[in-house]
């Protein structure tokens, strides 16, 4: 059996770690995750290995990026399986602080980002989100002084904000965004999907095929406001609260209102009973 990476809990335990690989010139990728991993954290570890000579994850629920009213108490944790899972995937270390070493008491700082994180998508509907992401990402790229820090594409809206902070902060590292990962159905694998009962599970695939059907669509000539008020229709139909359907630059997430203005990508999110789910597409 492959044993467990180190499991570090500590910033001066980081540095120590992290101190011969710095001074040996060896590369560092950073998978940053909440925990509650699955197939599509697996993917970013793998990709991970195979950019960089040393693999290390963040495991860390952050409670900045949660509202009051939302599930951080409730969030899915399994730390013992998922340092199962990351031995399986030859991790070599995880940071996983505790929230008073990331949050000491007298913390009084925050990063409150624009540009993407105001584009009228998540930050709509969770005003505090990105200002709680980007203060933990940008914590977690100096803690750990990455080469690399890859994201996963599912989380679209704030990929492009992490890639926008480390470029606006002169952060030395390159953010790679991975492919989503998808079930057999084409639901997006997320730790979330877990809250869904088998009669959600089973209507959760409708945002991605109205995602595809759409992408198709507009890919082919369709105007895109008239193709967008179609795939709204069809999944308020399926049982979806719709938040948001909308077409966007794929650079900068401004609205696009043709193919041919930029780039597009296509962002959905809609509750189903009580879980958010939140996908993508490229046209």
């Amino acid at each position: 059996m492959a044993s467990r990476p180190r499991v570090i809990r500590t910033v001066s335990a980081l540095r120590r770690t992290l101190a011969p690989i710095r001074a040996a010139e060896e590369r560092l990728a950073l998978v940053p995750t909440m925990g509650a991993l699955h197939g599509g954290h697996l993917s970013l570890v793998r990709l991970a290995r195979r950019r960089a000579d040393w693999v290390a994850v963040s495991i860390f629920v952050n409670p900045a990026q949660f509202a009051p009213h939302e599930d951080f108490a409730t969030y899915p944790r399994s730390l013992g399986n998922d340092l199962a899972m990351l031995a399986r995937e030859g991790v070599d270390l995880v940071w996983a602080p505790p929230p008073e070493v990331m949050y000491p008491a007298g913390f009084a700082t925050r990063i409150v980002p624009e540009g993407p994180a105001a584009a009228g998508l998540e930050d709509m509907f969770r005003p505090h989100f990105f200002a709680g992401v980007a203060t933990v990402v940008g914590k977690l790229l100096i803690q750990c002084q990455p080469d690399i820090a890859i994201f996963g594409e599912k989380d679209y809206q704030q990929l492009r904000v992490v890639t926008q902070l480390a470029k606006d902060l002169d952060l030395p590292v390159r953010i790679i965004g991975a492919p989503t990962r998808r079930e057999r159905d084409g639901l997006a694998m997320s730790s979330r999907n877990a809250y869904l009962s088998a009669e959600e599970r089973a209507t959760a695939p409708t945002l991605y095929r109205v995602l595809q059907q759409s992408a198709e669509a507009i890919a082919a000539g369709a105007p895109i406001a008239a193709t967008l008020a179609n795939g709204r229709r069809e999944i308020e139909r399926a049982g979806f609260a719709l938040d948001y359907l909308e077409a966007r630059d794929a650079r900068t997430l401004a609205p696009v209102r043709s193919r041919d203005d930029a780039p597009v990508r296509l962002l959905v999110a809609a509750r189903i009973g009580r879980t958010r789910l939140i996908d993508n597409v490229a046209v």
